[in-house]
């Protein structure tokens, strides 16, 4: 039974997600639904953990709106996800940051990560 589900949960992972780690400042368009209209809204903010089971796999990013956080859950494969843009890549130690909760002002910057571009 559970090779069958297995192999449902791969024929629907069909969209091409950026590969991006906790600590990662993303910008996540999704669809909004008010009454009849459907728009994007985009939510930018730091990766603050990211939940690996495949099919169900989620992300949470977190930003500071008017002073107060705001955190927000993703389901990586949910056809409300339009795109996913990383705008900066963060140097972190630890996969789940909940610490960042606590942050405010100058330590709640994250150190850039410098990235090995290929040269083709």
């Amino acid at each position: 039974m559970k090779k069958i589900i297995e192999k449902i949960e791969n024929k629907n992972i069909l969209k091409k997600i950026p590969k991006f780690r906790s600590g990662d400042t993303i910008n996540v368009q999704s669809w909004i639904l008010e009454g009849e209209k459907k728009r994007i809204q985009n939510f930018e903010g730091i990766v603050i953990y990211i939940r690996n089971r495949g099919f169900r796999s989620s992300f949470c990013v977190r930003k500071i709106s008017n002073g107060e956080g705001i955190e927000k859950v993703f389901k990586k494969y949910s056809p409300i996800i339009k795109n996913i843009e990383i705008k900066k890549y963060g140097k972190v130690k630890k996969s789940k940051l909940y610490y960042i909760r606590k942050l405010h002002g100058k330590s709640y910057k994250i150190k850039e990560r410098k990235i090995k571009k290929k040269i083709k």
